[in-house]
């Protein structure tokens, strides 16, 4: 008898399946929202080889389906055709909110070749790239959301009307939003008991959902921080996307909004998204760390970094300011990335220093087996799947083109009273780096994907700028 543990593959899905009647499927989208659909399960069946038609719109349109304004980011001047949508059976498990209904992640081809788009089909060709030279990217995510009590379309004086935040926010501010609680409590063991059902219901539905979490706590404000468990990067970034919607559904049957934006309430620190990476060869050993300490370093920092390592931080240092809108990817990203709420501003690194935008662990302060890099740039707001095929692909440069590591570490320059490279303030000014016809993203993800991400980035602003904020509003009513 077959059990739901074992590979999953064409010849027994229907096994597998063959007590279920309807399907869930559902792609990740430019901004890392999940889209999808629910199928009869012998029309799912009959697509699991070759894939079913799926609208190009979703790669058309902006996460509130405002069409893009460049004509061609997707297939607009054909009428939006389908693309194809291939199920990635290893992705299979069951929506625990939805009566364990059994879900699929997708893949979207064109002319029978990724779509530029297509956030899982890049990251594929960016670990596929490191499979080919011997390597495997171990990642772990650690995700800070806020948390809102969520109100009826009224407020929340009607206890028994339906909630819905989105509704209310038509007609009210932001700033009306209840929060979970008030002021700042990092690692309280207090206030998940406020909301005790809540925050356990995220901790074990994480783990039914295949979406395990290490560690699970407060943070600073109305916010959870959770990290999850380390796994191959192509595995996290699906799992970093699956633990969002999980958190979503479960809020709402809390009367809860979770909120990922990366800065959601002014005072107050945003929802980071940092990053863990590692290289480990085809046996599981850690590429990053050295057999024995480095006496003659040229720095300290690096004494126990082994020479791959050095080569691959010296690619995230050269290509982090190119590919910087892959890990600040919204107009609101930029409002977290100020100085002293805990987020770097500048590009540097340095052992384990939280004040620098790579922090190096390594040895004396964990085992060489966990030597890593913990990249603290990017928000909860990040595709995670552009994020670490990115963050990989710099790296993997690095190391196929041998490249020094020149820039001290946040220690050394604090001595010499040498400033940082500061890295964009603003989505424009990233976009400016990532677009330009020499960025390094060109060189590493290529240019079909930039030209879109551009294009998509650009609608971003525009949709930006032509807006009039509650801030404007107040500001200049009166007194202009």
């Amino acid at each position: 008898m077959m059990t739901e543990t074992q590979e999953i593959t064409i010849e027994n899905i229907s096994t597998v399946l063959q007590n279920d009647t309807r399907i869930k499927v559902a792609g990740v989208d430019t901004d890392g929202v999940l889209r999808g659909k629910v199928m009869a399960k012998e029309k799912f069946l009959s697509t699991v080889e070759n894939g079913f038609g799926f609208s190009s719109a979703i790669f058309g349109w902006d996460m509130h389906d405002e069409l893009y304004t460049k004509t061609d980011a997707t297939s607009t001047n054909e009428g939006y055709p389908d693309l194809t949508a291939i199920p990635d059976l290893r992705t299979f498990r069951r929506l625990i909110s939805e009566n364990n209904m059994p879900f699929f992640l997708l893949r979207f081809y064109i002319d029978g070749k990724p779509v530029p788009g297509c956030a899982r089909g890049l990251l594929k060709s960016v670990a596929d790239q490191l499979a080919n030279d011997g390597y495997e990217a171990k990642a772990g995510v650690e995700l800070e959301f806020m948390n809102f009590q969520t109100p009826s379309e009224d407020g929340y004086s009607d206890t028994s009307a339906r909630r819905n935040v989105a509704k209310f926010l038509i007609n009210h501010s932001p700033a009306s939003l209840r929060p979970l609680s008030e002021g700042m409590f990092g690692y309280s063991l207090l206030r998940p008991l406020a909301v005790e059902q809540y925050f356990y219901d995220i901790f074990d539905g994480s783990e039914k959902f295949k979406c395990d979490i290490e560690g699970w706590h407060t943070e600073s404000g109305p916010t959870f921080e959770a990290a999850l468990r380390v796994r191959n990067i192509d595995e996290m970034a699906d799992r970093v996307s699956l633990f969002k919607l999980l958190v979503k559904t479960i809020g709402i049957k809390h009367s809860i909004t979770p909120c990922f934006m990366s800065k959601p309430l002014y005072g107050l620190p945003g929802n980071s998204g940092h990053i863990h990476l590692s290289l480990t060869d085809k046996q599981g050993n850690n590429l990053f760390a050295r057999e024995s300490i480095d006496n003659n370093a040229k720095w300290p920092d690096i004494a126990h970094l082994s020479t791959i390592g050095r080569q691959f931080l010296a690619g995230l240092l050269d290509a982090i300011p190119d590919m910087f809108i892959l890990l600040a990817p919204t107009v609101n990203s930029y409002k977290r990335l100020v100085e002293n709420y805990w987020a770097p501003v500048d590009l540097n690194w340095g052992f384990e220093d939280r004040m620098a935008s790579v922090r190096l662990i390594a040895p004396p302060s964990c085992g060489a087996y966990a030597t890593r890099f913990e990249i603290r740039i990017p928000g909860a707001d990040i595709n995670p799947h552009f994020a670490l095929a990115a963050l990989t692909a710099a790296g993997l440069r690095g190391i196929k083109k041998s490249l020094e590591l020149n820039t001290p570490p946040l220690s050394a320059l604090k001595k010499t009273g040498k400033p940082s490279v500061n890295l964009p303030r603003t989505l424009d000014l990233a976009l400016k780096r990532f677009a330009a016809q020499e960025s390094i993203a060109r060189e590493v993800l290529g240019s079909p994907f930039v030209d879109f991400f551009a294009w998509t980035r650009e609608h971003e602003l525009k949709v930006w700028r032509e807006t009039v904020t509650d801030w404007e509003f107040r500001r200049y009513i009166e007194t202009i």
